[in-house]
């Protein structure tokens, strides 16, 4: 189990923007942060996902994060939010027979292009 895991974003307030609105559907809620510092967003059984201002300028590495939903209309639910917060498609949700016979997801590309995904097997 991750107990938290964070990544340096570009736009802090923008991205934290966008995590809102695409987590709501998963009921993933701001927990903490701090203005212009960094976000932690509580993304379940006791795990966080945090966000904080980059020093560096992007590109940034590459980054790909995975979040296990319980149910098709989750995964199909996080899409829509995440295109309508601004992310860029990067794979409609949809069977991944090449992941697992009932591996389920979607991928889209948040404000600094990684790829977020949700996803449930079973």
């Amino acid at each position: 189990m991750i107990d938290h895991i964070t990544i340096a974003v570009s736009d802090l307030a923008r991205s934290k923007l966008f995590y809102e609105r695409a987590f709501a559907p998963l009921g993933y809620g701001l927990a903490f942060g701090k203005e212009d510092v960094f976000w932690a967003f509580d993304a379940g059984a006791g795990s966080l996902f945090e966000i904080q201002q980059a020093e560096e300028k992007p590109p940034l590495t590459h980054l790909h994060v995975a979040f296990r939903v319980d149910s098709r209309a989750e995964v199909d639910a996080f899409y829509r939010a995440a295109l309508e917060a601004g992310a860029s498609d990067n794979g409609a949700p949809g069977p991944r027979p090449d992941y697992g016979a009932d591996y389920y997801a979607c991928f889209v590309l948040d404000p600094d292009g990684y790829n977020i995904e949700a996803m449930i097997n079973a």
